[in-house]
């Protein structure tokens, strides 16, 4: 078993990281760290807890400490659900310690030198992390995964961009609450109404997605040379962000043969059965009314992605259209994080 600690550990991806690792063949959660008001006391008390699951038993007594290595005792792997600003400066000193960083945050994800990694996608970034210890002096290292929204969207795209000549990708996201955490989106900011902007998450998209789809040479990455235009939007829905996405190719194709793309789409972590890899990345529906976020977010334990409505779009010159439901807390954010580590724990 590997030791692992949880940076972050009361906020609300937190919370998933601790119910995804709970009772995981390989890693052993055995330190919990949190700002310096909950540092001190047992994690049931320091954390409000908004989860449907329980809080795993053996967790519940644990003394949460203050965020900083030297308080982080035995662990080789540190899951990081910290805020973007206290990311960019707490991560590297973990780093720095000696410790293997997988964060969710975005402090770090478009650094030259650090790998951002979604693992059926563009594995072979990993190789970035060599170059990151050299250029940094580390003996650990820090590798992170994109936005939540982006996730979903490039686990469609990669099997199609290997197959396809894309020209141009247009997005429109239906995000749910829990994108902006427990406090983010006041009630009666989102009861009967949708909000047309997230901060800075439309250039996340943008930025990522090219970032993930592009050529590594074993030192540096050429983005993906095609457009991507998104239009992110939060919506009433508690988990799982549905996202309609309009696609420009260079050639002609058929729609069964980009089903049969989606459908026959496996990557390195299928190949290595990791445990929190699901069996099919992607998961096509059928029926006219589908994906939906509450039907269709958990499919794979929630690490898959649904997609539906695949059909050819006659306004563009050879265009497609589709519709994605992804679980944006656990495939986006701390599962993402999870199988980054177990790919890291399976090669390196």
């Amino acid at each position: 078993m590997v030791n692992v600690g949880i940076l972050g550990a009361t906020g609300m991806v937190g919370q998933r990281f601790i119910e995804l690792l709970a009772d995981h063949p390989n890693f052993e959660v055995t330190a919990l760290t949190a700002s310096s008001r909950s540092a001190g006391k047992r994690y049931e008390d320091a954390v409000t807890w908004h989860l449907e699951s329980k809080i795993p038993e053996p967790l519940r007594d644990t003394i949460v400490v203050d965020t900083d290595p030297s308080q982080v005792k035995d662990v080789e792997i540190v899951f990081s659900a910290l805020p973007a600003e206290n990311a960019a400066v707490v991560e590297p000193k973990f780093a720095e310690a000696g410790m293997k960083v997988a964060s969710n945050a975005s402090a770090m994800r478009m650094e030259p030198d650090v790998p951002l990694v979604v693992p059926e996608v563009n594995p072979e970034h990993l190789e970035l992390i060599e170059m990151q210890q050299k250029n940094r002096g580390w003996d650990g290292f820090i590798v992170t995964n994109p936005n939540c929204s982006t996730i979903a969207l490039v686990m469609t795209l990669k099997p199609l961009y290997d197959q396809f000549d894309i020209k141009r990708v247009y997005v429109s996201t239906m995000q749910a609450v829990s994108g902006a955490g427990y406090n983010g989106v006041p009630s009666m900011a989102i009861v009967d109404n949708l909000v047309p902007y997230i901060g800075e998450e439309e250039e996340k998209m943008e930025t990522e997605t090219l970032h993930l789809l592009g050529d590594f040479d074993g030192e540096t990455v050429t983005n993906a040379n095609f457009g991507v235009s998104t239009s992110c939007h939060r919506v009433a829905v508690l988990d799982g962000h549905t996202e309609a996405v309009f696609i420009e190719m260079n050639e002609d194709f058929e729609v069964d043969k980009i089903k049969s793309s989606f459908s026959g789409f496996k990557g390195l972590p299928q190949k290595l059965n990791l445990h929190s890899a699901p069996e099919n990345p992607v998961v096509i529906r059928e029926e006219d009314n589908r994906p939906q976020p509450r039907m269709d977010r958990m499919e794979g334990k929630g690490m898959a992605v649904s997609v539906g409505r695949i059909r050819k779009d006659d306004v563009f010159d050879k265009g497609l259209k589709y519709i994605l439901v992804g679980h944006n807390t656990i495939r986006g954010a701390a599962g993402a994080s999870i199988l980054n580590a177990e790919l890291i724990n399976e090669i390196m």
